[in-house]
């Protein structure tokens, strides 16, 4: 199995794909921060999904799904700017959020059956709390 196999990557990909589209628009095009925002965190979503697949330890794999998951959290956030100020593109702004939802659930999926693994492969909530702890002093140091 690849990262390309994951439902989660692909629905990625199919975010990433109606972003670009909603932000070549007219005036939106025009944009260019919030296009480039709204870009990078689907490119983030996609690409977070795929890091965290190849990455060997469960800890490390769960960083890069969450971060993911974040991702999707500025996507929907930015395509509420997007609604509220080009009227032109609030319908497709819309129904991108359904999309933004689908990828963000497949991707707690993978957080879910990963820390069920971390538990498994750790022991118990010692292992799991010792493996967390790692995790924070990595994020914060």
């Amino acid at each position: 199995m690849t990262f390309e196999d994951l439902d989660a990557w692909k629905k990625g990909r199919e975010l990433v794909n109606v972003i670009y589209e909603i932000t070549r628009r007219s005036s939106l095009s025009k944009d260019f921060g919030l296009c480039g925002q709204i870009q990078r965190a689907g490119v983030s979503t996609m690409s977070d999904v795929a890091e965290g697949f190849e990455r060997q330890h469960s800890a490390e794999k769960l960083q890069a799904y969450n971060v993911a998951r974040a991702s999707c959290g500025e996507v929907r956030s930015s395509l509420y700017v997007i609604e509220d100020n080009y009227p032109q593109n609030s319908a497709t702004a819309r129904d991108t959020q359904k999309l933004v939802g689908d990828a963000g659930s497949l991707i707690s999926g993978l957080i879910a059956s990963t820390r069920k693994r971390l538990i498994v492969k750790t022991g118990g909530t010692v292992g799991l709390m010792g493996t967390l702890a790692w995790l924070g002093f990595h994020l914060l140091g």
